[in-house]
């Protein structure tokens, strides 16, 4: 059962920045429901790289995006789903699902046609397979817009997947 929740539906080499906009319409997603700390934005900042800022630009062209975060400050988190004209939902408590609950029936969508965009299989991805969304794991971002070069934690999340035998890649 845990080898299930670990494996996210699509592993993804690079960035939410990078992720193909038309390949997830190709899947048949129809929302997006995206993490914030190191998925849009890097580690303790608030400014998200203009390369996040022009996919969100396209993808808001194409799905409603929903912005979903463990972390409990509503000042940082709000102050950058202002600044996209998003809606936000901080404390999310991943992989708890009451919050992503709450998120879908707004969206008003099925759980199989929204993606849930992440860079923790622990929190994002078991979050996500536990409601049957669609779920991509992304590589954390670093202050420039790039994949983060020294990640530890995904790094080490993906080894113990793997000792668990999820067969990841």
């Amino acid at each position: 059962m845990l080898r299930e929740l670990l494996r996210p539906n699509w592993l993804m080499e690079c960035t939410l920045a990078e992720l193909p906009i038309e390949a997830l319409q190709e899947r048949g997603i129809k929302a997006l429901v995206l993490d914030v700390d190191r998925t849009l934005l890097p580690r303790h900042l608030a400014v998200v790289p203009a390369s996040a800022q022009r996919w969100l630009a396209e993808a808001k062209q194409h799905f409603p995006i929903h912005l979903l975060s463990n972390n409990p400050s509503r000042q940082r988190i709000g102050s950058v789903a202002q600044l996209l004209d998003l809606p936000f939902t901080t404390s999310a408590g991943k992989p708890r699902r009451t919050a992503l609950r709450r998120v879908l029936a707004q969206l008003q969508i099925p759980a199989s046609q929204v993606a849930l965009v992440g860079d923790r299989l622990f929190t994002d991805v078991i979050a996500g397979n536990r409601l049957g969304l669609f779920t991509v794991l992304v590589k954390p971002i670093d202050p420039q817009g790039r994949p983060c070069q020294r990640d530890r934690l995904q790094r080490f999340e993906l080894r113990m997947a793997a000792l668990i035998g999820t067969g990841l890649g």
